[in-house]
This record gives structure tokens, sequence and C-alpha cells, in this order.
């Protein structure tokens, strides 16, 4: 890896920024896009047919593949722990783009809850330190533990967000889609090692095949929860903060990285978390607020102030 020095952080850290800009403008696009289009069932890939003629979405598209670009320019130049903090500032940009493509005005307490979720991701990040540089599965990896643990969170989030309506059924969907999410960068990472070994060699190994299939129902299931929410950020709140720490726990126990252990970075690890839960609940709190807000304002009054 490229050392932080100075000349590599100055191409690092505008490209993890403006990366995370068009992250933050990719949500926010599709966010608006299906809501335009007719409400589905979930996982149905009709949803995408119906996407796939609207512009906004498209240009979400395009965002979401400038916002790839851009971060692996900066991982390039950058380790992780320098980039991951700017990348997940994709979420108040993403509540900045909603806002104006709504034509409303910042809420102050959604901007609080994202800027706590975003504090406390970064602390996790800096405090667990994740290294290494696998190349593949480790050989004294115990995979199926956490195999069950993440298919078990999906199976249930998804369950929830069948069985239940409005804000509760939009944290199943996100917490699923944040788990594949998850998932499918840990996979990606392991095929990015096969393919230093020969272009080939992906293709010989299950992991390239199984990022086909997590890779496109995240994506399904994250144009799910944005439909499905009034508000974007709580949603994406949740997927932001999930997929990195999903992404670390697989790195840890199946590829063999290493994150600190000792009892005082644990305690921080688990106080940062808390923060990403205060951050999450007061983005829930305060949408479920705004959305009874405007349900029950007069039909030609002006749009709410999320």
């Amino acid at each position: 890896m490229v050392s932080a020095d100075g000349t590599s952080l100055l191409l690092a850290v505008p490209a993890a920024v403006v990366g995370a800009a068009s992250m933050g403008l990719a949500s926010a696009a599709q966010a608006r896009a299906t809501k335009e289009v007719e409400v589905g069932r979930i996982l149905d890939p009709g949803l995408l047919r119906g996407l796939a003629h609207r512009p906004l979405w498209l240009i979400g598209m395009v965002a979401t593949g400038l916002g790839l670009a851009l971060q692996l320019v900066a991982l390039a130049f950058a380790p992780l722990l320098v980039v991951q903090p700017l990348l997940i500032t994709s979420l108040m940009f993403a509540g900045v783009f909603s806002a104006r493509l709504e034509r409303r005005p910042l809420d102050r307490v959604m901007v609080g809850g994202a800027l706590v979720c975003i504090a406390g991701l970064a602390a996790f990040l800096l405090v667990a330190r994740p290294s290494g540089d696998s190349q593949g599965f480790s050989p004294s990896s115990h995979p199926l533990p956490l195999a069950i643990a993440l298919g078990t969170l999906t199976v249930v989030a998804l369950g929830v967000s069948l069985l239940t309506h409005h804000s509760v059924r939009v944290l199943g969907l996100a917490v699923a889609t944040g788990v594949l999410y998850g998932v499918t960068a840990g996979l990606m990472k392991v095929v990015a090692g096969q393919a230093r070994a020969g272009l080939d060699e992906p293709f010989r190994n299950w992991a390239l095949y199984l990022v086909c299939v997590v890779g496109p129902l995240g994506f399904l299931l994250s144009q799910n929860t944005f439909q499905q929410g009034r508000f974007l950020t709580p949603a994406l709140a949740v997927i932001t903060a999930l997929d990195p720490l999903v992404g670390v726990a697989i790195g840890v126990w199946w590829l063999g990285e290493t994150a600190n252990a000792d009892p005082a970075a644990l305690a921080g690890q688990g106080l940062a978390g808390i923060v990403i839960l205060v951050g999450i609940a007061m983005l829930a709190s305060r949408a479920e607020h705004l959305a009874a807000a405007q349900s029950d304002a007069p039909q030609d009054a002006p749009e709410g102030t999320a």
C-alpha cells in the first residue's frame, strides 16, 4: 500500500470527498426516482425495469459509477482508515441532495443525527484499526459462525419487512441491504486478491459467482428501501453503518485480518456502536415526527421541513 505522505493525501482526500458526494447524489437521486414508479413487492425485479426509464435514476447510476471509481483512487493513495471516515460522509451529502431534490429545507435534527452516525462510525474504525492485505480466505478462519449470523440477520430483517409496515418495514429492509452490501464488499476483496494471481483465477472459485447473486440482491433491496421510506437519511444511516461493520467482521473472521482487541479498544468500539445507534434513533424518531406532521397538514400546505 502506498504510504500516506503529503502528496498521497493531496490526491486521496479530494478523491474520497468527491467520491462521497457522488455516492450521496446517487442515493438521493435513486431514492427520489423510486417514488415515481409503482410500489411493488419486495425483491421484485420489475422495480428496476420501471426505474430504467427514469432519467433521474440513470443519473444516480452514473453518480454511483463515479463514486466507486473515486473510492478506488482514494484507496490507492491512502490507507483505509484515512479514506473510510471520509467516504461515510456520503450520508450527509445524501441528506443535502435529497432536500434540494424535494425542494425542502434541511432539518436540524436530521443533520445532527447524521453527524452523530458519521462520528460514531469514524470512531469505531479509528479505534478498531482493522489491518491486513489478505488475498483470499485465511486457512485458519472459521467462516461458518459469522455466515450463520449474517444469514440469520438478513432473513429476520426481511421477515420483519414483510410482516410490518411503515418505519419498521423500512428498518428491516435497510438492515438486510446493509448486510448484503457488507458481504459483497468482503467477497469483492477476495475476488480482487484472486485476480492478482491471474485474471482467470476468480472464474475458478465460487466467490465471484456468489458476488453476482448477493450484489444485485443488495442493490434491488436498496431500491426497495428508498421507495418504502418517506425520508432517505434514516434508512441510509443504517445501510452506511452496517456496510463497513460487516466488512470489518468478514475481514477478521474470514480473511485473517486483524483488529485492535485490547480491552480498552473493545470498550471504545462498544461505545462507538452506541453512538451510531443513538444517531439512527434520532433520525428514525425525527422522521416519524415529520411524517406525522405532514400527514396532519392541510393538502395545500407547503411541503414539510425534513
